[in-house]
């Protein structure tokens, strides 16, 4: 049997299961109802405001968190390989310029 501590708030076993609070809504709502809050601190005056040098900062760390998945880098670099590789015409200047250089290219021989 379980006890009252071991059940949720709605009483059921499982654990919480209730369906209360914002962590429990989908994330449209969520993100509209955050949305609201921002507006409202921005209408007060009372939201924070970044700085070129914060938003630099907080960008840094961001790239800094985002880098450390290489699976995630990984992604990115192939997407970015495949979508250059469309361009024919950019890959046969690279192309060119490679072999010219490999080649002693742009000297005359």
């Amino acid at each position: 049997m379980t006890s009252d501590k071991e059940k949720g708030k709605n009483g059921s076993d499982g654990g919480n299961t209730d369906k209360r609070g914002f962590a429990s809504m989908d994330e449209d709502k969520q993100r509209e109802i955050a949305s609201k809050g921002g507006k409202a601190a921005h209408e007060k005056g009372t939201a924070h405001e970044f700085d070129s040098e914060e938003a630099r900062e907080a960008g840094r760390k961001g790239g800094e968190t985002v880098s450390k998945d290489r699976e995630h880098m990984a992604d990115i670099g192939r997407k970015g390989g495949e979508s250059t590789s469309q361009d024919k015409e950019h890959m046969s200047e690279i192309g060119s310029k490679g072999g010219k250089s490999s080649h002693g290219g742009g000297r005359d021989e």
